[in-house]
This record gives structure tokens, C-alpha cells and sequence, in this order.
């Protein structure tokens, strides 16, 4: 069975970074900055101003750093997907083998 991990990734190229991004300016792997929109929990283009809590003005570049007080970074779960665990054929080569003659 698989584990469940908690992580934060970069919205631009996908890099695991550490939960506790306030630490962070930049991704490590892209240099996108992390205090945007596109990073935050909230962000979601179908609402108003393309946030899900009212804010008084829009931010153009929701790739850009701000300063939104409401910032939260997003934060994701996982499959713990190890190479040490069950792979989709083990069990399949395993009864195989089993009858061989």
C-alpha cells in the first residue's frame, strides 16, 4: 500500500520544496518567486480577482511577487510512491513463477 506524503511544489517547474516556504524568496530549481499568486492556496481563477477570499484589488501578474497579507502557500498530498515498495507487475511475475514448470 502506498504512504501519503504532505508537500509544497513549485507551480512553475514542479520542484518539492519545504513545507515551511517562508524562508524562501525564490524556487530553487527556476528562480520563480514563491509569495505569488500562482503559489498561493487560495488562488483560483474562476473567482473574482482570481481569489478565493475577497480582496480589494486585482493583482495583474499572478506569477509575480506580492505582498498579499492573505498569502498561504499550497500545500498538496501525495503518494508516497518509493522504488522499494510493490510495483504494478511483482505480483503477476510472482504467480508465474510460482507455476513454472
Amino acid at each position: 500500500m502506498l504512504g501519503r506524503r504532505t508537500v509544497c511544489g513549485c507551480g512553475a517547474c514542479g520542484v518539492v520544496l519545504p513545507i515551511a516556504t517562508g524562508s524562501l524568496e525564490q524556487c530553487p530549481g527556476c528562480g520563480a518567486p514563491l509569495h505569488a499568486c500562482r503559489q498561493c492556496a487560495r488562488f483560483d481563477p474562476a473567482r473574482r480577482f482570481a481569489c478565493a477570499r475577497p480582496i480589494a484589488a486585482r493583482i495583474a501578474d499572478k506569477a509575480a511577487r506580492n505582498d498579499c497579507p492573505g498569502f498561504c502557500p499550497r500545500v498538496t498530498v501525495e503518494h508516497d510512491a518509493t522504488l522499494d515498495g510493490p510495483r504494478p507487475g511483482d505480483a503477476r511475475k510472482a504467480s508465474g513463477d510460482l507455476f513454472r514448470t
